[in-house]
């Protein structure tokens, strides 16, 4: 058993329902919260964030032992959520608020936050720029409860969200089965 103190991870990657799952009940994952980071008015609501007023993305924060579950292994995970060369938004979720980003929450998760993004980029996995920005963690507020452990709650709704929204055979197409 670790005496280790979680630390937090906070990543944009679209849709916040999509981006629970790939995490849930991982070894060394604490928790995971979806919310909404990055913008200018506190405290906002899940309509105020989707009018794309705000400023704000929609995002989770990952409570993690770093000793578990590393943040290497965090940002791997993140980059086979998404489609990272997609500046508009993410699958038919557009504006600003479903918009890629990792936020980082010090110096050395900003480095490795690069380093991943250079490592994929020279890859040659995409045709395109890798365009997920990497910023300074800003205030995160939860969302409303009912968007938490959304897949968990509404599971038939989350596949054929997923599926529908494209998401899921983009990840099937660059990632394989086992992240979809």
């Amino acid at each position: 058993m670790s005496d280790s103190q979680p630390k937090k991870a906070t990543f944009a990657g679209g849709c916040f329902w999509c981006m629970v799952k790939p995490f849930d009940e991982q070894p060394g994952i604490e928790s995971i919260v979806s919310g909404y980071t990055g913008g200018h008015t506190e405290s906002p609501t899940y309509e105020e964030v989707s009018s794309d007023t705000t400023g704000h993305y929609e995002a989770v924060q990952i409570e993690y032992i770093e000793e578990q579950f590393s943040y290497e292994k965090l940002l791997e995970v993140f980059w086979q959520q998404i489609d990272p060369t997609d500046a508009g938004g993410q699958f038919f979720d557009r504006g600003h608020s479903y918009k890629t980003a990792i936020f980082y929450h010090d110096e050395q998760q900003k480095q490795l936050a690069e380093n991943s993004r250079q490592e994929l980029q020279n890859s040659g996995r995409f045709s395109k720029p890798i365009v997920t920005e990497i910023l300074p963690a800003k205030p995160f507020y939860p969302a409303e409860d009912y968007h938490q452990d959304y897949y968990k709650k509404n599971p038939a709704r989350y596949q054929q969200y997923s599926v529908g929204s494209g998401r899921a055979g983009y990840i099937q197409k660059h990632w394989g089965d086992n992240n979809a």
